[in-house]
């Protein structure tokens, strides 16, 4: 729906519906019918957030088009659907952080599932030969990073610390996070007590959490350069909770350390391949550290590697792949190539803390043409890739070229990774299994897996 054609008012009108499915975000499906509804709108459709399949429900509409509406769940009527559950936040309704907090676990898991399957039918014409059983999270205390907004109201001599409301610019003002890790969590109170007594709140644009699998940093975003004295009081926060302090005045090649210890990372183990990695808050990682172990190790028993081969990984990151499949091949190589060069570095420095010496890092722009480059010509058994939302398009094409004949692909869009494998299967691999992994769970987001073979 484009934004232009939408309409929306607090003063909209609230309706009767009958939830008939899900959406692929979780919102219960209904249409305008009956007397009750405006006869110019029978049979159109209405996506209501919070309402699910074969409950009545009193809506409110939020925002009206032509061909749909979209709606709020306002009131139950008669009995709630059997897979609703209570919401572990408070929150939520609210918050935009979360949108499926009122769907049993194992609901959320099957919906994503059939997410990933009608993509995969529609976009790519192509199912699995058989189906991986989902890599499954816990209900709460998961998540290792946030990003938390912060906003100061000068007239109401208030500041506000939370997450953004769904679809609104707004901040909600949060006192708990249940997603978050236990420790993290914990600390949001103080955390909102400590930005209150900065003379320079107003320059706080938003704080970030990170935590390894002991240690955590906190990074202060500003617009203006802080005063001595709130330094110090962060500092001195960062200290009692032994926690690394990190500032940003501007873009992400701005942060630094500020609590005197600059060496020291952040750290976390993948304990199946006796590797542990070190990173900066502001380095991409996987934020739920039940699923991550699960992931690689599953990845790495996907390609079923006998450990002579060469292992091309791509998007490689600081490693997360590129050194387990390391240790996987000790007779043979792992070719690792990663946009970033930061990254790269990080990767090296990862490779040689934990004494693997048969991976080779590069650095490399892998939406342009790369066919030039050494280690693109040197044949591979097989390719592991893991890239952001947007897919591989540009290396799907040139696939045939590296020789691998297995691929295992991991996705966090659905949509993307279905065009792909359209394009694998043009040329000749088969999509062997496929599976989703709880990675976000209670939100929309879809990461899921797949093995791709040539015969």
């Amino acid at each position: 729906m484009k934004q232009r054609a939408a309409h929306r008012s607090s003063q909209l009108p609230r309706y009767t519906f009958t939830v008939e499915r899900l959406s692929h975000e979780g919102r219960g499906i209904a249409h305008f019918q009956g007397q009750e509804h405006p006869q110019d709108k029978l049979g159109k459709k209405v996506f209501i957030r919070f309402a699910l399949p074969g409950e009545t429900v009193e809506a409110q509409i939020t925002h009206q088009a032509k061909k749909l509406e979209e709606a709020d769940c306002v009131q139950l009527i008669g009995a709630p659907s059997p897979i609703r559950t209570q919401p572990v936040c408070p929150h939520f309704g609210k918050c935009g952080g979360c949108n499926m907090q009122h769907i049993k676990l194992d609901e959320q898991i099957r919906l994503k599932q059939s997410v990933l399957e009608s993509h995969l039918t529609h976009f790519a014409g192509a199912l699995p030969e058989s189906w991986l059983e989902p890599l499954r999270s816990t209900r709460e205390d998961y998540r290792h990073k946030a990003r938390i907004g912060v906003r100061y109201i000068a007239k109401k001599n208030k500041l506000v610390m939370g997450f953004r409301e769904a679809q609104s610019n707004q901040l909600t003002e949060i006192k708990t996070c249940k997603i978050l890790d236990a420790e993290l969590d914990a600390a949001l109170p103080h955390l909102k007590v400590l930005l209150e007594n900065l003379k320079a709140k107003a320059d706080i644009g938003h704080i970030e959490l990170a935590k390894g699998d002991q240690e955590v940093a906190l990074l202060i975003r500003h617009t203006n350069k802080l005063p001595q004295n709130d330094v110090n009081q962060l500092r001195e926060f960062a200290l009692e909770r032994s926690w690394q302090l990190y500032l940003q005045p501007a873009g992400v090649s701005s942060v630094h350390r500020a609590d005197g210890d600059l060496s020291e990372r952040l750290h976390y183990s993948l304990p199946d391949f006796n590797v542990t990695f070190g990173f900066k808050p502001t380095d991409f990682t996987q934020v739920n550290p039940t699923i991550n172990p699960q992931m690689v190790k599953l990845a790495c028993e996907l390609l079923d590697l006998s450990g002579n081969e060469r292992v091309l990984d791509l998007f490689c990151g600081l490693g997360n792949f590129s050194l387990p499949l390391a240790r996987s091949v000790t007779r043979g190589e792992v070719v690792a190539v990663e946009g970033s060069e930061e990254m790269v570095m990080r990767g090296t420095e990862n490779a040689l803390k934990n004494g693997i010496t048969n991976v080779k890092f590069y650095a490399q722009d892998l939406t342009q043409d790369f066919s030039q480059h050494s280690w693109a010509n040197q044949g591979f058994d097989a390719l592991l890739i893991d890239p952001p939302r947007a897919g591989a398009e540009e290396i799907m094409h040139y696939v045939p070229n590296f020789g691998a004949k297995k691929i295992v692909y991991v996705s966090c869009n659905p949509a993307t990774l279905a065009r792909d494998t359209g394009i694998l299967v043009q040329h000749g691999y088969q999509l062997k299994k496929a599976g989703v992994m709880d990675m976000f769970s209670h939100t929309g987001h879809v990461e899921s897996i797949a093995l791709f073979e040539k015969s």
